[in-house]
């Protein structure tokens, strides 16, 4: 069941349980003096809705709907209990909900404002002595036997300590909302000037919901007139959902924001995008971005626009650098991506201060980071890699054939104006057919004839048949009928012509051997030789790039060359078997 299902849910159940106790405490016909209360406290499970569905990670919105459905059903059993004239325990039970109420919202909403989170481990200690007080406070009401329409008359020893154990919880209960009230005082004293407003708000809406209870109380005993007791309805009732309204409205709250749309005299609301929210519109956006710069581009705009940061950066390995906004003054908050290929870091917030759900956010964004960052890196590699192979292919042509051309034409030229004999022609045909074979060689070395026409096993047995050492080429029975796409037979063949090359020229193999298989939905290629190793970087940067192109295929490489003790390179690539 999603989260905003379950906000829903919990609202719908607050507020229909009030009504509904409403109803059936004064019957069809309900005063007015009776609804405007009910629509006071109707804004708590309204704005609890409004924060657990759009801000299911923020643990406050969750307290909020606790405490609105806490009074909604207490409501709704008074009002079951006047109808149904039923007897204690059963009709006490309600008031046990009651003083829940009373709890959550003297003590546990104004100390665990705004996220939800005490504000330090010293807090444990009141936090738990409250629970335990509201339990005694709960449990007294219900064992005492009391009703809203029954007098209270202790006539057993249930009963009686039923109520002094409801009197010493109210009063722990009472005592700890006056520490928490004093303890917001601090705290709106040492915030920033960010919070200071937010936290004024709850200071404001802790002191008249206590104040409002209070005359509640007054009135209910007999001590007190209609006049306190509809103030301390409208206080007791309305303060703290107000003050978190105002909170939200003019001190954007938990990154909400109203406002007017344009012209129109409709008020809107603007929400900090949830986690997934902004996961899903960063993939939809890298998805329409394949330029890799631009993709950090669209990364570092993410991770400012879900912070709401003056500027976001992303910063690769490499020093590269790509920053969204203007970057003023060090990072606040900075979070490596994984495997050390970068880092995101962030300036500070817009107002306010970056939080525990920012750190988690950025955490979050952390990972299509690492994904972006490789993309680009890969892409990177292998525009380098065919930028390094056609100027190979250039200097070989410059260097070999071209020369061998020049010098055929040459001797062409010579021989017709002097009158060539038999021998000079000859000498001449030879040079022509080797100029041909170094072409023959050039071509195999962009993609060799053997792997078009005959496939890949036949490829490889050309390649190592002519190697100076013992080459073994062994294949799985039937691999050498069957065909693969080009790029996947070029994959792999290159690869195993890397590794051969590199274990004559750096390692000194004395003896290689090559294995082709395919197995498990893969074709796979493992080179062994007897060398001392690869401790060339240049040969392993070769094989780098081939397992960047492997990469791309969806494959892999493995290096394992040690000093003295040969070397292993296996690669793959997916293939149906």
């Amino acid at each position: 069941m999603s989260s905003r299902l379950v906000a829903g849910l919990l609202a719908t159940t607050a507020a229909g349980s009030a009504v509904v106790g409403v109803i059936l405490q004064s019957g069809p016909s309900v005063p007015p003096r009776q609804w405007w209360p009910v629509l006071f406290w109707a804004l708590l499970p309204a704005l609890g809705w409004l924060l657990t569905s759009r801000r299911p990670d923020v643990r406050y919105g969750w307290l909020v709907q606790a405490t609105a459905l806490c009074l909604g059903l207490s409501l709704l059993g008074m009002g079951l209990t006047i109808r149904t004239d039923a007897r204690p325990p059963l009709a006490s039970l309600p008031l046990g909900l009651l003083a829940v109420f009373y709890a959550l919202a003297w003590v546990f909403v104004p100390l665990l404002f705004p996220e939800g989170r005490l504000p330090g481990r010293r807090w444990r200690a009141l936090a738990w002595i409250a629970a335990a007080g509201t339990a005694a406070h709960a449990a007294g009401l219900v064992a005492s036997g009391y009703t809203v329409h029954r007098p209270y008359e202790p006539n057993t020893a249930v009963a009686l300590t039923g109520a002094l154990a409801g009197a010493a919880g109210q009063l722990i209960v009472t005592a700890a909302a006056l520490v928490v009230a004093g303890g917001l005082v601090v705290r709106w004293r040492r915030a920033g000037p960010a919070e200071r407003g937010q936290y004024a708000c709850m200071v404001a809406g802790a002191v008249l919901t206590m104040a409002g209870m209070a005359l509640v109380l007054l009135y209910g005993y007999g001590g007190g007139s209609w006049v306190s007791g509809a103030l301390g309805f409208v206080a007791g009732f309305g303060a703290l959902p107000g003050a978190l309204i105002v909170a939200v409205m003019r001190h954007r709250l938990l990154d909400i924001r109203f406002g007017l749309r344009g012209s129109r005299l409709s008020l809107v609301f603007d929400l900090r995008p949830t986690v997934d929210e902004v996961l899903h519109d960063l993939g939809t956006a890298l998805e329409d971005t394949p330029e890799p710069a631009a993709q950090l581009g669209r990364l570092a705009a993410a991770v400012r626009a879900g912070l709401q940061t003056r500027w976001a950066a992303v910063t690769l390995a490499d020093g590269t650098r790509v920053v969204a906004g203007r970057e003023e003054g060090p990072a606040v908050l900075a979070v490596p991506v994984r495997g050390g290929l970068g880092l995101l870091e962030c300036g500070p917030k817009d107002a306010g201060r970056l939080g525990a759900e920012d750190r988690r956010l950025l955490h979050a964004l952390a990972v299509p980071a690492g994904l972006a960052i490789q993309n680009a890196g890969l892409l990177t590699r292998l525009v380098g890699a065919q930028e390094a192979e056609r100027r190979r292919i250039e200097r070989n042509i410059h260097d070999g054939v071209q020369q061998q051309l020049v010098a055929l034409i040459a001797g062409l030229e010579l021989a017709r104006a002097a009158g060539a004999g038999p021998q000079q022609l000859a000498r001449l045909r030879d040079q022509a057919r080797q100029t041909l074979a170094d072409l023959r060689e050039l071509a195999a070395g962009i993609h060799p004839s053997a792997l078009s026409q005959g496939g890949l096993v036949e490829a490889v047995e050309e390649r190592c048949a002519g190697l100076p050492v013992p080459t073994t080429v062994v294949a799985d029975p039937g691999l050498r009928a069957r065909r693969f796409p080009d790029e996947i037979e070029g994959a792999l063949y290159f690869t195993v012509s890397e590794a051969v090359a590199n274990a004559l020229k750096h390692a000194a193999a004395g003896r290689i051997e090559v294995r082709l298989s395919q197995a498990g939905g893969r074709l796979r290629a493992a080179i062994t030789d007897d060398g001392r190793g690869l401790p060339d970087s240049a040969a392993r940067r070769g094989l780098a790039t081939l397992a960047d192109r492997l990469g791309a295929l969806g494959g892999g490489l493995a290096l394992d060359s040690r000093q003295g003790k040969g070397t292993s390179v296996r690669a793959w690539v997916p293939a149906d078997d």
